[in-house]
C-alpha cells in the first residue's frame, strides 16, 4: 500500500495525528526534503528506508514505490502542506493507476492557514473579502492565460500567492496594473510554522522593498488583501438579533 500524506505547513507537530502514525509504521518514505521539515523524519522506524525525493525524478519516485510493492513493503509518500496545492500528486497517482498499484491520500494543513496563523489574520472577513484566491506567478512553469495576476487582482479578494518571493518586483507592479491600489495591505510570511518564521507587514507598493530588505527571495508566501488591514463588520453568527437554527434573536 502507499500513503500520500501532507507533512502539515512546517513545524512538525502540525502533521495530522494520521499522518504520524503512518509514518511510525511506515517501511518506506519518500520524502520532499528542499520543503518539509527533517524532524519528520524522527517518526519513522529504524528500520525505514527513507528517500529524498528531491534529489528524484518522477521515474524514480514511481520505480522506488514499485520496488517497495514488490517486496509487499508500506510506502509513505511525504509532501509539503496539503496535497492538493501545487503537490505534483496528480502525475504520481495516474502513473500508479496505470500500474495497478492501490494508495490512499491523507489530507495536510496547507502552509496558506499557517501564514494566517502567523498574520492573526482571518482570510474572510465579512464586509471585506469573502473569496480567497490562491495562485502564483508565472516563473519557470507557466500559468494559463486566464489566470494572471492583474485579471485575478481585479476581483479585490483576499490573495495567497504561492512560489513567488523571488518576483516582488514584477508582483508588485502586476498587481497594480490590475487594479489593487498600492496602499493595499500585504505581508510577506516567510517558512510558516517553522522555527526561524518571520512574518514581514508591508503593503502592495512596498511589496518589492520589504522583501529585499529583509532579504526574502524563496519559501515565503504573499499575502495580499484588505482583510490584513483594521476595517470589517462583525458577523450574523454571534449577533443576538439574529435568529439561527440553534438560537432566537433577541428583540
Amino acid at each position: 500500500m502507499v500513503d500520500f500524506v501532507g507533512a502539515g505547513c512546517g513545524a512538525a507537530d502540525l502533521i495530522t495525528v494520521r499522518g504520524m502514525r503512518l509514518l511510525q509504521n511506515a517501511d518506506v518514505i519518500i520524502y520532499a526534503g528542499s520543503l518539509v521539515s527533517d524532524e519528520l523524519l524522527k517518526y519513522a522506524k529504524d528500520s525505514c528506508e527513507i528517500h529524498n525525493s528531491a534529489e528524484m525524478s518522477l521515474e524514480e519516485i514511481i520505480d522506488t514505490i514499485q520496488a517497495a510493492e514488490l517486496a509487499g513493503k508500506h510506502t509513505v509518500r511525504l509532501q509539503t502542506g496539503d496535497l492538493s496545492l501545487y503537490g505534483a500528486l496528480r502525475e504520481q497517482t495516474d502513473r500508479l493507476d496505470e500500474l495497478g498499484t492501490e494508495y490512499r491520500i491523507t489530507p495536510g494543513v496547507s502552509s496558506m492557514f499557517g501564514a494566517a496563523a502567523a498574520l492573526r489574520a482571518e482570510y474572510t472577513l465579512p464586509g471585506v473579502s469573502q473569496t480567497v484566491i490562491v495562485t502564483r506567478m508565472a516563473g519557470r512553469t507557466e500559468v494559463p492565460g486566464s489566470e494572471s495576476i492583474e485579471s485575478l487582482a481585479a476581483h479585490g479578494a483576499t490573495m495567497v500567492i504561492f512560489l513567488s518571493a523571488g518576483m516582488t518586483a514584477e508582483l508588485s507592479e502586476r498587481l497594480i496594473k490590475g487594479g489593487c491600489p498600492p496602499e493595499t495591505p500585504a505581508a510577506i510570511v516567510y517558512k510558516a510554522t517553522w522555527p526561524d518564521e518571520r512574518v514581514l507587514r508591508c503593503t502592495v507598493g512596498t511589496l518589492h522593498e520589504t522583501a529585499s530588505i529583509c532579504g526574502i527571495k524563496k519559501t515565503a508566501l504573499i499575502i495580499v488583501g484588505r482583510v490584513l488591514g483594521s476595517g470589517y463588520e462583525l458577523s450574523k453568527l454571534y449577533d443576538k438579533t439574529f435568529e439561527t437554527g440553534f438560537r432566537k434573536a433577541e428583540k
